[in-house]
């Protein structure tokens, strides 16, 4: 492979990381009052904590891959990147101040000892998930599908048009993927009632997932054509992560959604292959691996940089996630 290709397919592996890592997380913050629904107060709070504690240590460490994405994204594809950037400006900024708004709320959430302090951060937690998730998946169904896009690289599409049915479908999948990723990942990760409430959240969102994703997925290939083989994938790792936590095998349920999320990633970006964001105006305006990359010597160095600290990166979430392993329960927030 040619070092644009090479440099795509690195790009694809960064979000793909991206949205198995960072999707339970969206998960876990969508599903905070789902899982805290004792007639205790004192109880409720608890199970909160016990929620927000079993992703406490990682949630930041996983934004990382959303950095590195984009900043690939600048470096290998400049045009893609202002493109993409520029094109979905209004989604992107919501994205990015729920993000802040989120990472503000686990900071200050336990600062005030007063439930209705609590409350709002709370509120900003379950909000600051759930934009993300659904505008994320409206954002890349809208690049599969294609844009305003004329020859001067720049996206004319208004809001209105972002939003059109298909999108909103994509959403929706993403939506639902990530709650049962994330309800799956509690189920595993923490223990008692929370571990209790989430397996049977695992269970009932599961089936909700499959029919979005499968829809969509159906869509997307009538409509674009998708790579069959990560498509399969998808759906079989879906629907094996909600058998097994039918099951309670919540190690290989937990095991199946991230394969399944990960296999949906490389069903988009396999859907682009070799358009990068395509065009409906004009096939002849669509922005490519090829006319949209960097010159050989800014991919050369990139690959250097790659090479040397991607390792580091993943080697030091792996540790983190390793010192982090154990259950979170009641006990560890009392």
């Amino acid at each position: 492979m040619d070092l644009p290709t090479i440099w795509f397919v690195a790009i694809a592996v960064l979000w793909t990381g991206y949205f198995v890592l960072e999707g339970f997380d969206f998960g876990v913050g969508m599903l905070l009052p789902v899982l805290s629904r004792g007639t205790d107060p004192a109880e409720r709070e608890a199970d909160r904590r016990v929620v927000i504690n079993a992703i406490g240590p990682v949630w930041d460490g996983n934004e990382v891959w959303l950095i590195t994405a984009v900043g690939a994204m600048f470096a290998a594809f400049p045009v893609w990147y202002a493109a993409t950037l520029s094109g979905f400006y209004l989604p992107l900024l919501l994205i990015i101040l729920a993000l802040i708004g989120r990472g503000v709320a686990f900071e200050y959430r336990g600062k005030v000892d007063d439930a209705r302090w609590r409350a709002r951060w709370d509120a900003a937690i379950i909000a600051g998930s759930a934009v993300p998730a659904f505008l994320w998946g409206v954002v890349f169904a809208n690049i599969v599908r294609g844009v305003e896009l004329g020859p001067d690289g720049v996206v004319t599409s208004r809001l209105v048009d972002l939003l059109s049915p298909y999108a909103l479908l994509g959403g929706l999948t993403t939506l639902t993927l990530f709650v049962l990723h994330g309800a799956v990942f509690l189920a595993l990760k923490t223990d008692g009632p929370v571990r209790h409430r989430a397996g049977v959240t695992a269970r009932t969102a599961g089936p909700v997932a499959l029919v979005a994703l499968t829809g969509f997925l159906l869509w997307t290939g009538t409509a674009h054509g998708v790579p069959a083989v990560p498509a399969v994938v998808t759906v079989a790792a879906v629907l094996a992560g909600v058998v097994l936590a039918l099951r309670r095998r919540e190690g290989w349920a937990f095991t199946a959604t991230a394969v399944g999320v990960a296999a949906f990633t490389a069903t988009l970006f396999g859907s682009l292959f070799p358009a990068v964001l395509p065009s409906l105006v004009s096939p002849a305006f669509d922005l490519t691996i090829a006319n949209a990359a960097s010159g050989p010597y800014t991919l050369g160095v990139l690959s250097w940089i790659g090479a040397v600290f991607l390792p580091v990166v993943i080697a030091y979430q792996s540790w983190s996630y390793w010192v982090f392993r154990r259950r979170v329960t009641r006990a560890h927030v009392a």
